[in-house]
């Protein structure tokens, strides 16, 4: 019989949600809020933990961090029971770690499913960790920069992210390194006047999020999903270990960041001594190169968006927008930037 430890404050919703699980054939195993619940998985060791979120001592969030940092609790299934549903919230719990998310009120089927799924992977999980000679998971030779995407997709966490959706912001804990396997993200920071800049845009295959593998440095700036975006996500720390003995990697991997630091540079002149119109048209063709369009194919981008890449305001943007849909250069449909004559804009100064 598989142990459920359930951990939660409500003593109506502790009783009745156990009951429903005695029932399933399940051992249940209550505790009345975080810190009990942490305790209690210790000295247990259950199959399977669900867990509520907003507790007395100590919260859901704490319960699970708790347990990653011990040996014999951090392959357990965890599963939180929450009446938070905002995405972000959401979103923290899986990035510490979750293995589901079930809002308040939820139905008896979809626990029970979970629970079931998540003790079926765990499983197989375990016996793939006992045919291991060491109990740890071999992690394979990379020997390019093209392998490490390789590992990002097959080991790394998905997350899918809507249009203007903030990933992450400035000053947060740079937790994770991103690979953009679908969309599109834009990186910004904001001047002493608050304004924004953007300073810079990640397509599908690129790599963001980075900041230092050795130190603890906050994100240092904010980035946010252009549209429709999936990325998949590998903690710092691994990406560090995977690094420490892959060194053929690593050294692509300081060129490609170098590359970036030019782009940059190159930005920044750009931004310094180009002229409104020049851009302008630049930005717009970074964009269609961006979100991979053809020149005959509209793009759909902000206004702010395309300022923020330009590094001028926005009321510039669009008096300058309107003389390039004057020329016949471009034609505009509300969001939409259909580019008409691609020659004439890429030689606009």
């Amino acid at each position: 019989m598989k142990k459920i430890l359930l951990i939660e404050d409500d003593v109506i919703l502790r009783e009745n949600t156990a009951e429903l699980l005695e029932l399933s054939n399940y051992q249940v195993i209550t505790a009345a809020n975080g810190k009990i619940g942490l305790e209690t998985a210790l000295n247990v060791v259950p199959d399977i933990i669900v867990c509520d979120i907003m507790m007395p001592q100590l919260d859901g969030y704490g319960v699970l961090e708790g347990l990653s940092h011990k040996e014999k609790t951090k392959h357990i299934p965890f599963i939180f029971l929450s009446a938070k549903t905002e995405r972000k919230d959401v979103r923290k719990g899986m990035d510490l770690g979750a293995d589901d998310y079930i809002t308040k009120p939820f139905e008896e089927e979809e626990l029970l499913s979970a629970i079931e799924s998540r003790l079926a992977k765990a499983e197989i999980l375990k016996d793939l960790r006992e045919k291991e000679d060491d109990v740890k998971e071999v992690e394979p030779e990379l020997r390019s920069l093209n392998d490490l995407k390789n590992f990002f997709d097959d080991h790394g966490k998905s997350v899918n992210f809507s249009e203007g959706e903030i990933i992450y912001e400035e000053g947060q804990n740079s937790n994770y390194i991103y690979l953009v396997s679908k969309g599109l993200v834009k990186c910004n920071k904001l001047d002493e006047q608050g304004k924004e800049l953007t300073t810079a845009l990640h397509q599908e295959d690129d790599l963001f999020g980075y900041t230092s593998f050795t130190q603890n440095i906050p994100y240092q700036e904010t980035a946010t999903a252009v549209k429709e975006t999936t990325l998949v996500a590998i903690s710092k720390n691994d990406l560090k270990d995977i690094l420490s003995n892959n060194h053929q990697v690593t050294l692509e991997l300081i060129q490609m960041i170098t590359n970036d630091l030019t782009g940059v540079k190159d930005q920044l002149l750009h931004m310094a001594y180009s002229s409104v119109k020049k851009r302008t048209a630049n930005t717009i063709l970074k964009f269609a190169e961006k979100l991979n369009r053809k020149p005959d194919e509209a793009i759909r981008i902000s206004r702010n968006d395309l300022a923020g890449v330009a590094g001028i305001a926005t009321e510039s943007l669009i008096r300058t927008l309107s003389g390039f849909k004057d020329l016949g250069i471009i034609e505009i449909e509300g969001r939409n930037i259909r580019i008409l004559d691609i020659h004439q804009l890429q030689q606009i100064n």
